[in-house]
């Protein structure tokens, strides 16, 4: 059973990426899969949140318009489109399944960690 984040990389200001969860071992629908970043020097951050059975989608003020998390039920992958980068928008990127709508204590699964990097 594991989550496994990938998409990570280098890109210039304004630059575009997309972060892939993929899970394994158990089914993502009724879970709750988020994004969080971890910058450093800064404390986590909750960027955004799809419930998987609905589509509900929640993000984080500072990306607001700029990502979009998606779901592929049949890839049992969720994807975080990230668009109009920005140096801020550096940090290690993980995945993690939710059993509840954002509700920290209810994360069943982290993924690993994928760096983004922004130049500005």
């Amino acid at each position: 059973v594991q989550l496994q984040a990938s998409g990570g990389g280098l890109v210039q200001a304004g630059g575009t990426l997309r972060l892939s969860c993929v899970a394994s071992g158990f089914i993502l629908d009724n879970y709750a899969v988020s994004w969080f970043r971890w910058a450093p020097g800064k404390e986590r951050e909750w960027v955004s949140c799809i419930r998987t059975n609905d589509g509900s989608t929640f993000y984080t003020d500072s990306v607001n318009g700029r990502f979009t998390i998606s779901m592929d039920h049949a890839k049992n992958t969720v994807y975080l489109q990230m668009d109009s980068l920005k140096p801020e928008d550096t940090a290690v990127y993980y995945c993690a399944a939710l059993n509840a709508w954002l509700d920290l204590s209810g994360i069943d699964y982290w993924g690993n960690g994928t760096q983004v990097t922004v130049s500005s």
